[in-house]
């Protein structure tokens, strides 16, 4: 008999069907035994009775193993139906069962509904918790981020691009890149595929990646890991940086829409609300900055704005725009990458930006330079060498439409969605300073 889906049972009262999955709890009431059977559809109640083929031999079996059960659907009484299962309504009355797997004695109770774990436990046993339930459900409010993602910039002319995560030398001329060994020579893994979607604008005016990202960068926060999943795009043709920030914001509200209308169970297993902005507020980083000062009295040293900053100035944006999201545009030039574009009316300032979401950076954008001679003349003003670039210059001879972009980070999406207290959370198997397994 073939497999049937636990969400499949619904449809099949009165029926012989085949089921198997994970038993998630059991219950011995005398000698009815109760097992709740979870498969990636659903949970289903099975009853085993005396008169279940080698009924003796289930007293053995524990949560977490594995089973194949063949019975009949049956209705569950008036008053025993459980509101709270999709299956709530029907159960399974046990004719017979093959044990697939078994388990050891777990070190951790993976069915409850809260592990309230140490997060280094959490993540040391996470070939395990992720088989918990509100854990699970992360990963699925994540897969609706990645699927709304490209299936909006698909929908908007953008072309998807896999870029080579091995590369010959650091993307943007930074520290925080890593070094591996490429057969007899160096290599780096990529910190961004930013030069190559650039290039690929080239050919097709709109791309778009969802691709892992490396940084070398001993963090040891909340918000940040060594390895990431990038959400990138890149369009050409563009007026300037309004354009883009426009794109970002429509696919946002979208990517929002989705995990609202999808993940609506996952979101209120969290406590989650989910807000569509009608309009993302935009405000420029010198005027952030006096904000900062005048209403928290937060000064801000050097060129950029903390994280205490940033979780400022979105407690401002709430306040003041109803909104979870800001944008921070004119970024000053000194600690933008050399391929930006200054603003022709104040070269102090870029046209670059970031987006805020919830207290926390989850995008970094702008328009980049397209002329060959000035980006030469920005990259020697930055006192980097253009030699150590040529094949990325290469591309800006060959005729470039004025184009920009951004980098998301999805991770972040996901954690500030759920209010996760960290980031760690919403890998599956984070890699940070310290963790390299499992």
């Amino acid at each position: 008999m073939q497999r049937t889906l636990i969400l499949e049972t619904i449809q099949k009262t009165g029926e012989e069907v085949k089921v198997a999955g994970w038993v998630h709890v059991r219950r011995d009431h005398g000698k009815i035994i109760f097992v709740d059977l979870h498969d990636r559809s659903g949970i289903l109640q099975c009853v085993v009775t005396p008169e279940t083929k080698n009924y003796a031999e289930f007293k053995k079996i524990k949560p977490h193993w594995i089973l194949e059960i063949l019975g009949e659907v049956k209705n569950r009484p008036e008053k025993l139906i459980n509101p709270e299962l999709t299956t709530g309504k029907i159960e399974l009355e046990v004719k017979e069962y093959k044990v697939i797997s078994e388990t050891e004695d777990l070190p951790i109770d993976v069915s409850s509904e809260n592990l309230n774990l140490h997060l280094e436990t959490l993540l040391d046993y996470r070939n395990l918790t992720i088989r918990n339930e509100k854990v699970g459900i992360i990963f699925k409010v994540y897969a609706e981020v990645l699927k709304s993602y490209a299936d909006f910039l698909r929908s908007r002319g953008f072309l998807e691009i896999k870029t080579p995560k091995i590369i010959s030398g650091a993307t943007e001329g930074g520290a925080n890149f890593f070094k591996i060994k490429y057969f007899d020579r160096e290599a780096y893994l990529a910190q961004s595929p930013q030069f190559y979607k650039q290039a690929a604008v080239g050919a097709f005016e709109r791309v778009f990646e969802v691709g892992p990202i490396f940084r070398a960068e001993p963090h040891f926060t909340s918000r940040h890991v060594n390895e990431f999943v990038g959400l990138d795009a890149e369009m050409g043709f563009i007026d300037g940086p309004e354009e883009i920030m426009d794109e970002l914001e429509e696919t946002m509200k979208y990517v929002l829409t989705k995990v609202k209308e999808n993940c609506q169970k996952e979101l209120e297993a969290y406590s989650a609300e989910v807000e569509i902005p009608e309009k993302i507020p935009r405000l420029k980083f010198a005027e952030a900055v006096k904000i900062l000062e005048k209403e928290f009295g937060k000064i801000t040293e050097g060129m950029d704005i903390d994280p205490e900053g940033e979780r400022l100035i979105c407690e401002w944006a709430k306040k003041e725009h109803q909104s979870d999201f800001i944008f921070l545009t004119n970024y000053p030039w000194e600690i933008r990458p050399m391929y930006i574009m200054p603003n022709p009316e104040n070269p102090k300032e870029t046209f670059g930006f970031d987006l805020l979401y919830r207290g926390v950076e989850i995008a970094s954008g702008g328009q980049r330079i397209h002329n060959y001679h000035q980006l030469i003349e920005n990259i020697k003003k930055k006192n980097l060498n253009p030699e150590d670039f040529e094949h990325y210059l290469q591309i800006f001879k060959f005729g470039m439409p004025p184009h920009g972009g951004w980098g998301l980070g999805s991770e972040r999406i996901v954690q500030k969605i759920l209010g996760l207290k960290s980031i760690k959370e919403a890998i599956l198997f984070p890699r940070d300073v310290k963790r390299l397994t499992p």
